[in-house]
């Protein structure tokens, strides 16, 4: 039994903070390439490495904080999704290149505390580790935003990211997805005691959303409702996290204001992701990170992708909402195919070639008469 106390409403339910002692305490595994080691990291421990070393090397850690999905998955549990990605802030300064060198090189130095035994870890180089464990990095600096991102690779989708702050615009997509969770106290209990945390002995949490009003940002996961602010300012418009939500049968807070947020978030992913090839990578790259062991419910995200995009799109040419149309519809056929909806090829009747301005070879496409796909797919 543990108290939890929040910057708005106090104390929240004991088992909160024992769900995030669980995700903090687990073992996550690192899978390496090549012949490297899976290393078993606990988020816990690495957390508490990196900031240990940033204030060594002189870079002041503001606070460590719980983000996204696995905060909300700690506020509210059995909300329609399970959390994926491990995403941790820690929030410092940036003011030059230098700090971004350090802050990658202390990460992944401490990637070497977790070897195995017996490895000869002076022959192993920042650059060897970077290749084997980091499945993604990335530096923004710019006038207003200054962060950097290490995600470290877990085959299962379940990889641990550890993002560093200087100034970030945007931290959210929706509200549901807005909270954190700062994890100061519970990292210097760790340290401190090695009892186990009771109804008498424990830290204190602060947990906060970045949407603005904790209050509302609540009601909204525990109801499930899809709300947020300014989609046009986020990366991709939101579209595809939006119909996530939607597939996880989420509800828009205010069905007549959507309709117009839609058109914000479609042509924010346009801009954003204006190549077709663009496109089908996000796409992709959504569906393998996102939906790891749902693969039953991409077919029905994709559908719920090509119906917005089909309702809302304004600002496409035709032959390129087409494409894009179809682009779609063919990503939904490999998935039925994959999970073998689809027996026989040979079953499939294909019909109506579309116009001939349709020059791209890749998307000449025919439409599937038989099966219960709305659209147009490939014939080969």
């Amino acid at each position: 039994d543990i108290n939890v106390s929040l910057i708005t409403n106090g104390e929240m339910r004991l088992t909160q903070v024992s769900r995030l002692d669980e995700v903090l305490s687990e073992a996550v595994p690192v899978h390496g390439r090549g012949n490297f080691p899976t290393l078993e990291v606990r988020l816990k421990d690495i957390v508490a490495r990196v900031r240990s070393r940033l204030e060594r090397s002189g870079v002041r850690v503001k606070d460590v904080r719980l983000n996204g999905s696995t905060a909300s998955h700690v506020l509210v549990q059995d909300v329609g999704w399970s959390y994926k990605d491990l995403d941790v802030i820690f929030r410092v300064d940036l003011p030059c290149e230098s700090e971004f060198q350090l802050v990658r090189d202390v990460v992944l130095g401490t990637l070497l505390d977790f070897l195995p035994d017996g490895v000869n870890k002076e022959r192993i180089t920042a650059v060897t580790l970077k290749e084997a464990y980091v499945q993604k990095l990335v530096k923004v600096n710019t006038e207003q935003d200054r962060w950097s991102l290490i995600s470290l690779c877990n085959n299962n989708g379940r990889n641990v990211e550890l993002k560093f702050v200087d100034t970030l615009r945007r931290q959210f997509e929706f509200s549901v997805d807005s909270f954190q969770i700062v994890l100061d106290s519970v990292l210097a209990y760790y340290e401190l005691s090695r009892a186990p945390m009771s109804a008498t002995f424990h830290p204190s949490v602060v947990g906060e959303s970045v949407y603005g009003d904790f209050g509302a940002a609540m009601g909204h996961l525990r109801g499930k409702l899809i709300a947020t602010q300014r989609p046009e300012e986020i990366r991709g418009g939101g579209l595809l996290k939006y119909c996530n939500l939607l597939v996880r049968d989420f509800q828009p807070t205010d069905a007549d204001e959507f309709k117009a947020l839609e058109r914000y978030m479609c042509s924010r992913f346009f801009i954003d992701f204006p190549d077709v090839g663009e496109q089908q990578r996000k796409v992709e790259a959504y569906l393998h990170s996102h939906f790891v062991g749902e693969e039953r419910c991409k077919y029905d995200y994709l559908m719920i992708l090509r119906r917005v995009v089909d309702e809302s799109t304004v600002c496409l040419m035709g032959h390129e909402r087409r494409q894009t149309l179809n682009l779609i519809s063919l990503l939904a056929f490999h998935v039925l195919a994959e999970q073998n909806a689809i027996p026989d090829a040979s079953s499939v009747t294909c019909y109506y070639q579309p116009a001939p301005y349709v020059r791209d070879h890749n998307f000449s496409n025919y439409y599937v008469a038989n099966q219960n796909i709305p659209t147009w797919l490939p014939c080969n």
